[in-house]
């Protein structure tokens, strides 16, 4: 119950004051439009109690990350959510869509209270008191406004997580949609042009492939290229014009616009997403200088000086940019590490402070307690079979993940060890045939 009521805030409260005070009042005004036209009398009475929607605002962020949160960890509560939004009183539509409907309300009543003032004469009896109320819902509006903004990022992404099948992850208040569109890509083999589609984001572009879709556009990603270390230069091709060349770390691409002042607007975006992206790298680096580490063997065993929130725009673990919506800053209390939430997701008896449990970072919780569920959670990235040079042979790594299996500790996190421990097992058995 205390997640649902962290989800929901106050959202109870705003309903009740709607369909009991609001809602009521302004329904009997209608009634009696032709003998009391006013509505001012009845805002300025209530609007007061709008304010009641800053909590809901201020929750709001919060309540994206548990949503997020528990519908990753907990299957059940996915179910739960997918069998509610399939009804159709919720129309096709996300509960972060229906979620972002209360964060709208006050604009929407700001926005009313406007054009009814450029619409009433200023002799009208109502205009003071609908001039006072729109001062009141501006207040609240303000509060609102900001948490559109980043939430309309979220519906975009939301949009392109159904356009590619919900096959891609790209549901993530780091990234930030900079671009899309139709472009043609030039085969190296030969003198064909095929159609494409390009997803810029602020971190990374998705070149996809355009499919046979029945309803809306449907794309099927080809390659996913990350804006580190991306570069793209301007080309000249006789029989090609408009063209310009995308490097990246995963696949070079060369592409054709549909005219000059497109090609122009692709490279711009390029080129300033790079840019903005190299600052954000500068700034990282930037919170490591000055900056005195807690050495290994004094880990837990001395504070450490804490890096400043806004000396850093990414975690300084897993380097994903930070996000008011869902991925918040957080410091580590065993070196001092501003990271994200899923990076601090652990806890460690520190000796400083008298060896009460304190949030730490991963891999700080790897050293401090030995825990195996640090190395677990990388695995997922790199894969059970990705066994970097040198190091010892897929037997030897199976052998390590059995024994890893017994020290989970978690029903869950074993089955979910095992299951990855057959795939495994399976690929291992088959290549020693073949």
């Amino acid at each position: 119950m205390d997640v649902v009521k962290n989800i929901f805030s106050n959202i109870s409260s705003i309903n009740t004051f709607h369909s009991q005070f609001l809602l009521p009042d302004l329904e009997k005004r209608m009634g009696e439009w032709t003998s009391t036209p006013r509505i001012g009398d009845i805002l300025q009475k209530l609007t007061p109690f709008l304010k009641m929607y800053a909590e809901y605002v201020r929750n709001f962020d919060h309540a994206m990350d548990l949503l997020k949160q528990w519908t990753d960890r907990s299957p059940p509560f996915k179910a739960i959510i997918l069998e509610i939004q399939s009804q159709e009183v919720c129309g096709s539509l996300t509960l972060q869509h229906h979620m972002l409907e209360p964060v709208q309300r006050v604009p929407r009543y700001e926005m009313l209270l406007k054009d009814y003032l450029k619409k009433l004469p200023q002799d009208h009896i109502d205009r003071r008191d609908a001039e006072k109320s729109l001062e009141i819902i501006a207040m609240a509006a303000t509060h609102s406004n900001s948490a559109i903004r980043k939430t309309e990022n979220l519906k975009k992404l939301l949009e392109i997580y159904e356009m590619l099948g919900e096959e891609e992850d790209v549901v993530n208040p780091s990234n930030e949609l900079i671009k899309e569109g139709h472009i043609l890509k030039l085969a190296a083999r030969n003198t064909s042009a095929m159609d494409r589609y390009l997803f810029l984001f602020n971190n990374m572009l998705l070149y996809c492939v355009p499919k046979f879709s029945l309803v809306g556009q449907k794309f099927t990603v080809r390659t996913r290229i990350g804006i580190d270390g991306m570069k793209v230069t301007e080309t000249y091709n006789e029989d090609y014009p408009h063209t310009f060349q995308v490097s990246g770390k995963e696949r070079t691409l060369e592409l054709q616009a549909s005219s000059e002042q497109d090609k122009e607007s692709w490279i711009k975006a390029f080129q300033e997403t790079i840019h903005i992206y190299l600052q954000k790298n500068e700034t990282f680096k930037s919170a490591f200088k000055d900056v005195e580490e807690v050495t290994i063997s004094e880990l837990g065993k001395r504070a450490p000086r804490w890096i400043r929130d806004n000396e850093v725009t990414m975690c300084m673990r897993c380097k994903e940019a930070f996000n008011a919506l869902m991925r918040r800053r957080h410091h580590c209390r065993a070196c001092g590490y501003v990271v994200c939430g899923k990076c601090s997701d652990y806890k460690a008896p520190l000796e400083y402070d008298g060896n009460r449990m304190n949030k730490v970072c991963k891999d700080c919780n790897s050293i401090l307690t030995g825990n195996i569920d640090s190395e677990e959670r990388e695995g997922k990235k790199k894969g059970i079979l990705e066994v970097s040079s040198g190091s010892c042979d897929l037997g030897s790594e199976l052998h390590s993940l059995m024994v890893g299996a017994k020290l989970c500790r978690t029903p869950a996190l074993q089955d979910r060890v095992r299951t990855a421990l057959n795939k495994a097992v399976f690929i291992f058995v088959y290549l020693n045939i073949f």
